[in-house]
């Protein structure tokens, strides 16, 4: 099932002025995010960055779609997502510095990201179970690029939920490239959202450029979830950037790419424009809130930068209760280099 909503006029989506207003502050708030992370990741802040530059409106309509005690099941990418959903960004931040990925202790209810593709996917269907288990009724957000769906982990998922009714739902962010791999050559299918008919529940696509109509096709959708109706969300987006900063896409993207132009526009300046058409917003306010998205990414990278480095023996101490022989010995190597090398510091 298709639903290409596409933009509109305020009054004929369900989202008052002030819900516009606050999904365009998290829209600006992830574009800066993800320019200041590329920015220091040049400058060897951090080793790698994923850039979801063109993604925004994807991942902040599908975290404000959310109920506060969902759950969302992220990935390295869905840095946007988290960050709309509440995680703090110095916590995204220490994470890509090696740091435990919550350094905050705070409450928002997510796993941890997973970074190897699609393993998150069975763990949603999983946690679903486990809440109609318990006769919950909150539901889950399970995030994934278009690459995932070419895993086992994909329909392994995908068929415990359809098969157990769990409360999940699949939010898969298509941008036509899993790295270097078109989607045309990873599925014959027409699309990915018609992948769920194969587990016996809905499959939708949105426009994900336009994130007040990914914003209502999430929440409806896990309004579905929560009823024992999981659906798998396609959400057609484009990103701009790389796919991490170690890639070069130029080496296999051809530039003329056979999309509608509404799927590679850019979805801030898109929906920056309809927004002031609709008169909901003026120069004055946009300036006003990329002003604040900077304070918050500043005030973000000082807090990151203040937390004191770990102790190297950390990635012993804290895997095994029992630490067996070998890692024994690794911890011996570290002592020994530690106190043969008194210009050894933390940070280098």
């Amino acid at each position: 099932m298709n639903r290409i909503i596409g933009e509109r006029e305020l009054a004929e989506t369900p989202f008052s002025a002030e819900a516009a207003r606050e999904t365009f502050r998290q829209m600006v708030l992830a574009r800066r995010f993800d320019e200041r992370a590329i920015a220091l990741q040049r400058r060897g802040w951090m080793s790698s960055w994923p850039p979801y530059r063109g993604q925004e409106g994807s991942q902040v309509g599908a975290a404000l779609a959310m109920e506060d005690d969902d759950w969302l099941f992220p990935t390295y990418r869905s840095n946007a997502m988290q960050a709309a959903r509440g995680v703090p960004i110095s916590d995204i931040l220490l994470f890509r510095l090696g740091r435990p990925e919550y350094n905050s202790g705070h409450d928002v209810p997510n796993f941890p990201q997973a970074v190897p593709i699609a393993t998150q996917i069975p763990h949603a269907a999983g946690v679903g179970m486990g809440m109609n288990y318990r006769a919950e009724e909150n539901a889950v957000l399970c995030y994934f690029g278009d690459g995932a769906t070419s895993e086992g982990d994909f329909h392994e998922g995908m068929n415990f939920a359809g098969v157990f009714d769990a409360p999940v739902v699949f939010f898969c962010e298509n941008n036509n490239w899993a790295i270097s791999l078109p989607r045309h050559k990873q599925t014959a299918s027409d699309s990915i959202a018609v992948k769920a008919e194969a587990y016996g529940f809905e499959g939708v696509q949105v426009d994900g450029n336009d994130p007040l109509a990914v914003r209502e096709t999430v929440a409806e959708s896990l309004d579905s979830a929560r009823k024992g109706k999981p659906v798998l969300v396609e959400s057609l987006t484009y990103r701009q950037g790389a796919h991490t900063t170690s890639d070069d896409p130029s080496k296999y993207e051809d530039q003329e790419r056979d999309l509608p132009e509404w799927r590679k526009a850019d979805p801030l300046e898109r929906y920056e424009s309809w927004l002031k058409q609709q008169d909901v917003i003026d120069e004055e306010f946009v300036e006003q809130v990329h002003e604040e998205a900077d304070e918050t990414l500043e005030e973000a990278v000082e807090e990151a930068e203040s937390v004191e480095d770990p102790d190297p023996h950390d990635v012993f101490d804290r895997v095994y209760a029992d630490v067996p022989p070998r890692l024994r010995k690794q911890k011996g190597w570290l002592d020994s280099f530690l106190e043969t090398n008194d210009v050894y510091e933390l940070d280098h």
